[in-house]
C-alpha cells in the first residue's frame, strides 16, 4: 500500500482495514516524518459533522463545483501521465532519470490506489456536507495550508516560502513565514466547528507540561476571560521542524482567535499590527519567543488585547512557568 496524505487521513480518520492500520504503524515506527505528519492530522482533525448538521446550508454554486472538477481531473491526468512515465523508466535498460519530484500540492490532492479517479481529494471527508468538501479542495489546491505546517514542506532550507505566489517582506516580525502560515491556517476554524467544545483541564496540563518539557518553550497560557476570550484547547503543532503552539480562544461573538507561540533567537520586538489575507495579526517577540494572536477582521482589533497579554496582565492558566 502506498502511504501518502491522503492514506494518512484515512489512518486518523479511522476508515482503514485492521490490515491496513497495521501497515501504517509499522512505517510510523520506521518514519518519524510521517509520524509528525499523523500528529498534525490528529490536531486539525475537528468535529464538522456536529458543527454543520443542523446548519441550513445553501447549494454549492454550479461554477465552483465545474471550477473543482476541471482542477480535480487536471490532476488525474498529470497523474496518469508520471505513473506512465515512471513505468517506462522501470522497464528500459537504460533511461534518463527524470524529475519526479512532487510540489505539496500535488501531495494534498493525490489519489490512492483504491479510489476512483473521480473522487476529490478528501472524499474521505465524506462525513463533510458536499460543500465543505468542496471547500477544503479548494483551500487544498489554492495555498496547501495543512502541509504547510508540516517539517520541512512548502519553505526553503533558509525558512522562506517556496513558490513564485508566495511573498514575504522580511523586514517585519509580522510577515515572517510561520505567521504567515499560523495565520493561513488559522483561516480554516469557524465559529462552529470550536464552539461546543469544552477544554478537559487534565488534558491542557498535560499538553502545556509537554510543551515546556520536550520543545522547550517556557508557555504560559494566559486567561483571555475578562476580555470576552474563552479557553477552548493548546496544540503542539510544527513548523518547519521548530515546535509551534496553537492556544485557541472563541470569543462570545465572531470566530475563533489563536495566539500563537515559536522559539525564536531572536532580539525582543514591540507589540505591532497588521493583516493577512482576511486576518487581523498582533505580533511581538520577547525572551527568545514570538508570538502571534490572530483572528478574523471580524473580531476587530486585536492589538490592545496583544499589548496585555505582553504586559502579562492576564493571569495564567495551569500555574506560572
Amino acid at each position: 500500500m502506498k502511504v501518502d496524505d491522503t492514506v494518512l487521513m484515512a489512518y486518523v480518520d479511522d476508515e482503514l482495514s485492521p490490515q491496513e492500520r497495521q501497515q501504517i504503524e509499522d512505517e510510523l515506527r520506521a518514519h518519524a516524518e510521517l509520524a509528525d505528519k499523523v500528529a498534525l492530522f490528529q490536531a486539525s482533525r475537528l468535529p464538522y459533522r456536529e458543527a454543520f448538521a443542523a446548519q441550513t446550508l445553501p447549494p454549492v454554486p454550479a461554477s465552483l463545483v465545474k471550477r473543482v472538477d476541471d482542477l480535480i481531473r487536471a490532476h488525474t491526468e498529470a497523474a496518469k501521465l508520471r505513473a506512465a512515465a515512471q513505468a517506462e523508466q522501470a522497464v528500459a535498460p537504460v533511461a534518463a532519470q527524470g524529475d519526479n519530484a512532487q510540489s505539496a500540492n500535488d501531495a494534498a490532492i493525490e489519489h490512492d490506489a483504491h479510489m476512483p479517479p473521480s473522487a476529490p481529494v478528501r472524499s474521505r471527508m465524506r462525513i463533510a456536507p458536499a460543500w465543505l468538501a468542496v471547500a477544503f479542495v479548494g483551500g487544498a489546491f489554492c495555498c496547501g495550508v495543512v502541509l504547510r505546517l508540516a517539517p520541512g514542506v512548502g519553505f526553503n532550507e533558509a525558512g522562506k516560502p517556496s513558490g513564485s505566489t508566495a511573498t514575504v517582506a522580511a523586514a517585519t516580525m509580522g510577515s515572517l513565514p510561520w505567521v504567515q502560515v499560523a495565520a493561513s491556517y488559522q483561516q480554516l476554524y469557524s465559529r462552529d466547528t470550536v464552539a461546543h467544545l469544552w477544554p478537559d483541564s487534565s488534558d491542557a496540563q498535560s499538553t502545556v507540561n509537554e510543551i515546556r518539557s520536550e520543545d522547550g518553550i517556557a508557555l504560559s497560557v494566559p486567561d483571555l476571560s475578562k476580555a470576552g476570550l474563552r479557553f477552548i484547547r493548546v496544540q503542539r503543532l510544527k513548523f518547519h521542524g521548530r515546535p509551534l503552539v496553537q492556544i485557541i480562544y472563541l470569543p462570545q461573538k465572531g470566530d475563533p482567535v489563536a495566539l500563537c507561540v515559536i522559539k525564536e533567537n531572536k532580539a525582543n520586538q514591540s507589540v505591532a499590527s497588521q493583516r493577512i489575507d482576511t486576518m487581523n495579526v498582533v505580533t511581538w517577540r520577547e525572551s527568545n519567543l514570538g508570538y502571534a494572536l490572530i483572528g478574523a477582521t471580524s473580531n476587530g482589533d486585536l492589538a490592545p488585547i496583544g499589548k496585555e497579554i505582553a504586559e502579562r496582565h492576564f493571569d495564567p492558566l495551569f500555574g506560572s512557568v
